[in-house]
């Protein structure tokens, strides 16, 4: 079943396999055209006409997130960190997906803005729009060539093709799709992936604790394994995660640097998850998605975390990498945590399914950033900066041609993430530059109606600077830190400098008149704007929003004391 031709990695797939991968592909691109139909305005393809159900938008807010993020990432980390790797999803994303539903989305969706960084036109002005309209649209199309690379080395492993090869051919398959449907198809076919992507990790989970002996099989084969088997197997205070010795101040980075700055930033101003929710048909809709996709976002972290976990005892070249301290210049890495799993444990027809469920992650994650890059890109920067007043149908075409070069870029860039072990070092880095001092500037703007646009626009350029410079002397050793922790440092830094550096300039800048903030700070808001009515189909107790949030809370918290 497996094939190490020189020296590289390699899985032997057999016809059923390929069987497999190629129906899923046609069945893909079938979404794609059947999507087109329904796009007749650019609200169409950028935001689905606003007519999808919540149950629809929940699922793909979370498998837009299943991408090279989930995947490789959390995978790498388990496989390098063990448990601790659960923070990311108990103590960062849930509440932050709570927050979103329950504070964020009634701004968001009750403004009827298309896209976050239109937000915070209304809100700020031109300067500060400007300003996150470019550094989102840049982020975009570095997640997504993460999300490229990881689906051209599936490719790769499969074919034996050359890695550029893979990444053209793969970028080729998702911009198909995205072009023909635009968020409709990507929503479809991201609903479909989550169950591909289940319908893989779910099996690879119970076959590799089966082969191990079950929860204490794994726990023996660590212990005997790692020096540091115990900082493996207790999530707290997580100090091989956050690479900083001293157990409060490692606490202290994950609740405040991980679970606080970076998740919240990422989840509530991430506008390639967000735009999941502003496609719901309704604000109720909208308020429930991410609080639907959280219930699955709870649960998933263990048929990810834990195939990690095996692959570090069941795979002998991976133990082998980090038993060495994961040198550099390895044919396996971190990286193919998740590949060396499926080689080492599936056999053929279910390797067909897993290695469609590899490329249905890496699709639904590509796709989410480059439908997101379109919509910003053609909305915020070449509606409002460049060709303005055109007719509707001229934005549906700069749209779609946009979308080709968002895929063209993302091919320069996923050579980029080639270069990291572990893409969640380099991912976290990418949300710490962009996605923590968005947060600030959006929390102190949204419950400070003092703020002023000045400040909105300095603030955001004085927080990325500050993430990046924390960044530069972190990779040069004058701060000494390691793991993931100068990440979770540089968020925090820029979360904070952004927020100094705002109340400054606001103490000596003119804020707006607050006739033109009403329905975008909280308190000259109306209440009835924040409450919304539960009747007709969002009626029902269990489809209310606090309902929905109290209950994830609840679930997470009961699974952060069993594996604490």
């Amino acid at each position: 079943m497996t094939v190490i031709a020189d020296g590289s990695l390699r899985l032997d797939a057999g016809p059923v396999d390929y069987a497999l991968l190629g129906f899923y592909f046609l069945l893909v691109l079938g979404i794609g055209a059947l999507a087109r139909r329904s796009v007749s305005s650019s609200l169409d393809f950028f935001l689905s006409g606003r007519s999808l159900p919540a149950w629809v938008t929940g699922l793909a807010f979370i498998s837009a997130n299943l991408g090279a993020v989930e995947i490789f990432g959390m995978t790498a980390n388990g496989a390098q960190y063990g448990i601790p790797t659960v923070h990311y999803y108990w103590i960062g994303a849930i509440p932050a997906m709570v927050f979103l539903g329950l504070v964020m989305m009634p701004f968001y969706y009750g403004s009827k803005v298309r896209s976050v960084p239109e937000f915070l036109l209304r809100r700020f002005g031109p300067f500060a729009h400007l300003v996150n309209s470019l550094s989102f649209a840049l982020a975009q199309v570095l997640i997504a060539g993460v999300n490229l690379f990881a689906l051209a080395t599936v490719i790769n492993l499969l074919l034996g093709w050359p890695l550029w090869v893979s990444i053209v051919i793969s970028a080729a398959i998702v911009l198909a799709y995205t072009t023909l449907g635009g968020l409709s198809a990507a929503i479809y076919n991201e609903v479909m992936q989550f169950f591909v992507i289940v319908a893989m990790l779910l099996p690879l989970t119970i076959v590799g604790l089966y082969k191990v002996g079950g929860w204490n099989g794994l726990v023996e084969k660590i212990t005997a394994a790692n020096a540091d088997a115990s900082a493996q197997l207790s999530s707290w205070p997580g100090s091989n995660l956050t690479g900083i010795a001293n157990p409060v101040l490692s606490v202290i980075g994950l609740v405040f640097g991980l679970g606080f700055v970076l998740s919240f930033g990422y989840w509530t101003t991430n506008f390639a998850e967000v735009q999941r929710a502003l496609s719901a048909k309704s604000m109720s809709a909208a308020r429930r998605t991410p609080l639907i996709g959280a219930y699955p976002k709870t649960l998933i972290v263990l048929i990810i975390v834990i195939p990690g976990m095996l692959a570090a005892v069941l795979s002998p070249d991976l133990a082998a990498y980090k038993a060495a301290g994961a040198p550099k210049g390895a044919e396996i890495t971190y990286n193919n945590t998740i590949e060396v799993l499926i080689r080492d444990l599936l056999p053929n027809g279910m390797l067909g399914i897993a290695i469609t469920g590899l490329v249905a992650a890496f699709m639904a994650g590509m796709a989410a950033s480059v439908s997101s890059f379109n919509t910003v890109f053609t909305y915020d920067l070449w509606q409002t900066y460049v060709v303005k007043n055109k007719p509707d149908e001229y934005y549906l075409r700069t749209g779609r041609w946009i979308t080709v070069i968002g895929c063209l870029i993302a091919i320069g860039t996923a050579f980029i993430a080639g270069t990291f072990n572990n893409i969640m070092d380099y991912l976290q880095t990418l949300f710490g530059f962009f996605n923590a001092p968005l947060f600030a500037t959006f929390i102190l703007g949204m419950f400070w109606k003092r703020m002023s646009p000045l400040a909105g626009g300095i603030g955001l350029i004085v927080g990325t600077g500050s993430a990046v410079t924390v960044d530069i002397l972190s990779r040069n050793g004058v701060l000494d830190l390691s793991g993931q922790g100068a990440s979770f440092v540089a968020a925090s830094v820029a979360f904070l400098m952004d927020i100094v550096v705002s109340v400054l300039v606001t103490l000596v800048t003119k804020p707006k008149p607050d006739s033109e903030l009403v329905g975008l700070v909280w308190s000259l808001t109306p209440r009835d704007t924040l409450k919304h009515s539960e009747t007709g189909e969002n009626a029902g107790w269990y489809r209310k929003p606090v309902v929905l949030g109290v209950g994830v809370l609840v679930l997470a918290a009961v699974l952060n004391v069993i594996f604490w």
